[in-house]
């Protein structure tokens, strides 16, 4: 028959008095005082480990700090974990480490491991300009929280000053931003649910505003402007050349002599240098080609088919279209990203296959497999349509000496 043990009192756990070696006060079911030389006292749980049955103790606390009703308690935590065969030693182990995991998953550390992933999808400059926007608007506020600790009124705090000085598109960038570094935390076991979902709903929506662009009917108006600009030749050519293959400024701009293929009249522009990371080819048209012949003696012998004027082994500024359209008064009404957007327009309102026109704007589908199939099958269907859209900029350009030469104007002509 085991020993009873009578509960110890207040009395005596306050009054226990140091020895010179270590002793114990038992107030039963294998909860403990531990006495020390040193007049320090700790609770011990002693027990038997699940399966093994091998004798143990586990540490409860230090006297006073952890009174002895709140040992007592932590003991019938203890058994009831034994009870279901769990080791309450092994179980508190795994509870400090896991809060040390979660205080080490601060959100920057968090949002460094997902921007590692999302710069590989996106153009460096979006990559550097996303980053920024969390180092100046975030990071400062929430970026030493650990991420499971942080709340919606948290994260809205941190981003009023910014909405209140009217940068909403800004805004709502960083929210889903943050909602995407969530999902992240989510999907690697991090956090068990997203608590920033619907802070969206706390700011006002931005005013929707797109890139300025002209009608239609104003293309004749710009080629002729363009024909009587005081800008420079390579300029010129680099605005016609945009025009003619829809691409991006910045893919003009960077376009370089060794993606040119001459013998299949091919654009092929690598992966590392679209908005998707996803190599795009443009049919290259009479037109665009006869662009290459002009700009051929003044610039075939550097990398870029526009360099810089201050550094030939560079590329020409990406807004070096933008400044050029501004000077020729197209200030607030036409921006170069626009020109894409003129092309579209005018294809579209021409009857065109709308998935055509996407493909040779570069526009990724987000049916993966619908994607493959666009780009497997439609490279013909796009230069068709850049043909037609090439001899559409030819027609509009009679009297106006376009950089694309006569070449097209016999073709529709004749």
């Amino acid at each position: 028959m085991a020993k009873k043990v009578n509960p110890l009192t207040n009395t005596q756990v306050k009054q226990a008095k140091p020895k010179e070696k270590i002793y114990k006060l038992s107030d039963g079911d294998g909860l403990q005082l531990r006495i020390m030389p040193n007049g320090s006292k700790q609770w011990l749980l002693d027990y038997f480990k699940p399966f093994t049955k091998k004798r143990t103790s586990l540490s409860l606390g230090a006297y006073p700090e952890v009174s002895i009703l709140e040992a007592r308690k932590k003991r019938v935590a203890s058994r009831e974990l034994l009870a279901k065969d769990i080791d309450p030693k092994e179980y508190k182990d795994d509870q400090h480490r896991e809060q040390l995991l979660l205080a080490s998953h601060t959100l920057k550390s968090v949002a460094t491991d997902w921007f590692a992933i999302k710069k590989t999808t996106i153009a460096d400059v979006t990559a550097k300009s996303l980053w920024r926007k969390f180092e100046n608007h975030v990071f400062p506020k929430l970026g030493h929280r650990p991420i499971d600790k942080i709340l919606a009124p948290e994260a809205i705090e941190a981003l009023k000053p910014l909405a209140a000085k009217g940068n909403l598109e800004t805004t709502g960038k960083i929210i889903g931003h943050l909602n995407n570094i969530m999902t992240h935390a989510l999907n690697t076991g991090i956090l068990q649910h997203n608590p920033l979902s619907g802070i969206r709903s706390a700011f006002s929506a931005p005013k929707v505003t797109n890139m300025p662009t002209i009608k239609p009917h104003e293309l004749g108006k710009l080629m002729k402007d363009i024909s009587y600009a005081s800008i420079k030749l390579v300029t010129r050519c680099l605005i016609e050349w945009q025009l003619h293959t829809m691409t991006r400024p910045s893919e003009s701009a960077k376009a370089e002599w060794s993606e040119i293929d001459l013998e299949n009249k091919l654009w092929v522009i690598p992966a590392e240098r679209m908005k998707m990371r996803l190599e795009h080819k443009v049919p290259l048209t009479e037109q665009a080609m006869e662009i290459l012949e002009r700009l051929k003696p003044i610039t075939g012998h550097r990398t870029h088919l526009f360099p810089s004027h201050i550094d030939h082994k560079k590329h020409c500024n990406v807004e070096t279209a933008n400044k050029a359209l501004i000077r020729m008064g197209y200030k607030n009404r036409l921006v170069a990203h626009g020109l894409r957007a003129l092309a579209s327009t005018t294809l579209n309102e021409k009857g065109f296959n709308s998935d055509v026109i996407e493909a040779a704007l570069s526009h990724v589908d987000k049916n993966e497999v619908r994607r493959a199939y666009n780009r497997a099958e439609y490279l013909e269907s796009r230069r068709e349509l850049m043909c037609w859209w090439s001899e559409h900029i030819q027609q509009a350009s009679i009297g106006s000496l376009s950089v694309a030469g006569f070449k097209g104007l016999e073709k529709v002509g004749g």
